[in-house]
């Protein structure tokens, strides 16, 4: 196992310099599920706040936007996309985060930050028919590019 670059010589955190990598294609892709009883699955697409996954959808996509102003040592990536697939299961939601990007450092943090928000937005705007609601699983399935190579769950 490599060392934790985030940290420098005398323990203090620090963002990582990029600058001398070489810009390479890399992807990332990420999951979440949403657990939930079927009476709450049933009641998606009746819910007054507008349709749950259309919005977490958009949600998860900003957020691997945004998650350079969220992680506080990410670097900001420009994206070349960011995708958010949603998958109706018997006991709950699954979600599947894409991001790529032809740049100096990974998409992996953005991936797991879109699948995350996403899986926060469909909690949020289904809360009030059940508490007992679980965000689980939310886990990196795979990474493409750079110097560590690729990466598959």
């Amino acid at each position: 196992m490599s060392k934790l670059s985030h940290f420098d010589s005398a323990g203090q955190p620090r963002m990582v310099d990029v600058g001398a990598k070489h810009e390479t294609k890399r992807t990332a892709r990420a999951h979440a599920f949403v657990k939930m009883s079927r009476a709450v699955l049933d009641a998606l697409p009746n819910n007054p706040k507008g349709d749950p996954l259309v919005v977490a959808r958009v949600a998860g996509i900003l957020a691997a936007k945004r998650t350079a102003d969220l992680i506080p040592l990410c670097h900001s990536l420009p994206l070349s996309h960011a995708d958010i697939a949603i998958m109706i299961e018997p006991d709950g939601v699954r979600i599947i985060a894409t991001a790529s990007t032809t740049a100096q450092t990974g998409v992996e943090m953005e991936a797991l930050t879109a699948a995350t928000v996403a899986a926060l937005t469909v909690y949020d705007m289904t809360k009030a028919l059940d508490k007992r609601i679980e965000i689980q699983d939310i886990w990196l399935l795979e990474k493409t590019g750079g110097k560590s190579g690729d990466f598959q769950r």
